[in-house]
């Protein structure tokens, strides 16, 4: 007997022309009823969740865009961990490949009998986090073979303050290159000029936020895929806090920059072509 199942596919992907794949792996609100009916209150809520972000990248058809979006929610599997479930961050506090804690730390499981054994991760692994992976990798070798090099852009948004996390208030655009191996330092450089010089905004690169497993595994820039990844602050473009709201007054102000990212990307990617 099936310890997990789910009626959702993994992911709603649309194909674009240009060699640029947007992956979206923590949007996803999807807990099928049985395993909801083990959380918390709290939890059913999935208040970690990289809210609205298909929203706020609405423009990446206009761009020629690929988009991969993950339609489960973190707490059934999440998709940048490492199929291993191995931290990305060792020594500091993180959550895992099927969380049991919340980002501030509360059960996700209203009582610790039911967290998942080893036996459901794995089927929650191949129902969910398998084919979302192959789904990326399918992609980024149909750009390549097209296009020669491609970039890989890992989108993701947290809430501004997490003190389990980090101290203080979150810079509002988190660049992560996995430390300069996941693309070129070159991009890496002209990202980061427009996010540090974005009016009303802060930027950092490499900061307490690198990259996960999508960023770490995929990115190979001698092997022509750039990736990068964006944690933004959910306080740039959303309200933070229940009802989660999208407010594009608000999102209005960082929209353009992280655009401009993204047509720095396809600039970069497109330069590269072999004659």
């Amino acid at each position: 007997m099936a310890l997990f199942t789910t009626t959702e596919p993994a992911f709603r992907f649309r194909q674009g022309t240009r060699p640029l794949l947007i992956s979206m792996p923590h949007v996803g609100t999807h807990v099928p009823p049985a395993l909801a009916a083990r959380f918390t209150d709290e939890a059913r809520h999935v208040p970690d969740t990289d809210w609205h972000l298909e929203q706020l990248y609405d423009f990446a058809d206009e761009l020629g865009a690929s988009v991969l979006v993950a339609t489960h929610s973190r707490y059934v599997v999440d998709l940048n961990r490492p199929p291993d479930g191995a931290s990305l961050y060792p020594g500091q506090s993180v959550t895992g490949l099927c969380p049991v804690d919340t980002f501030d730390d509360t059960p996700v499981y209203a009582n610790a009998a039911e967290q998942p054994s080893d036996a459901e991760i794995a089927e929650r692994r191949e129902a969910v986090w398998r084919p979302y992976h192959q789904q990326l990798q399918a992609e980024l070798d149909r750009l390549k073979a097209v296009h020669g090099t491609v970039a890989l852009w890992d989108a993701h948004s947290i809430r501004s303050v997490l003190p389990r996390f980090f101290e203080g208030k979150l810079p509002d655009l988190n660049l992560g290159t996995a430390d300069g191996k996941s693309c070129d330092p070159a991009l890496a450089a002209t990202l980061q000029g427009i996010a540090t010089s974005a009016p009303g905004y802060t930027g950092v690169l490499n900061g307490r936020f690198k990259g996960g497993h999508i960023t770490r595994q995929y990115g190979n820039p001698a092997g022509g895929v750039h990736a990068v990844q964006l944690e933004m602050t959910q306080s740039s473009y959303m309200q933070e806090a229940l009802p989660f709201d999208y407010l594009p007054e608000v999102a209005a102000g960082v929209k353009p920059h992280v655009r401009r990212m993204l047509e720095a990307v396809l600039a970069f990617v497109e330069g590269q072509r072999k004659g």
